[in-house]
């Protein structure tokens, strides 16, 4: 499945991740699409969270909320975005501790804590293969800036 993204959304992205991390520590936005339309990520959530240099933990009463809200609005999270200190890699804490771990969600993850240009320049992006395991794939084949 290819999602569609907009400019708007990518750079909201950015502003958020850049201003929760400061520059010093990692940050996680999800994006989230209608289910009559699953394809087009139309908003970007900032979960609450505690976060440090190297990770981050999601909230646990904000995300049992956020389930209830997602089904009252018939949304589902699509990809989860974070950002990394350095280069973008999935780590082994991301792989344990995915949002959803379902095969076919993805996970993005962004270099420099997203202080550098939006886009996907230096991004890195997996996928839940079929056997549970997350996989690199190209961004440009899960995910297309909308024109």
């Amino acid at each position: 499945m290819v999602y569609v993204v907009s400019e708007a959304v990518l750079v909201k992205t950015f502003e958020l991740l850049g201003q929760c991390g400061r520059g010093r520590r990692e940050c996680q936005v999800l994006w989230t699409s209608a289910w009559l339309s699953p394809t087009l990520i139309a908003d970007v959530v900032h979960p609450t969270h505690s976060a440090h240099v190297g990770g981050f933990t999601v909230d646990g009463p904000w995300i049992s909320a956020f389930w209830l809200e997602l089904a009252a609005q018939s949304k589902g999270i699509r990809v989860q975005v974070h950002s990394h200190p350095g280069a973008a890699f999935h780590s082994a804490t991301d792989d344990r501790y995915p949002i959803i771990n379902t095969p076919g969600f993805l996970s993005l993850v962004i270099p420099e804590f997203g202080l550098g240009p939006v886009g996907f320049k230096g991004a890195f992006l997996a996928e839940i293969a079929p056997n549970g395991h997350f996989k690199e794939v190209p961004i440009s084949s899960r995910l297309r800036l909308a024109s």
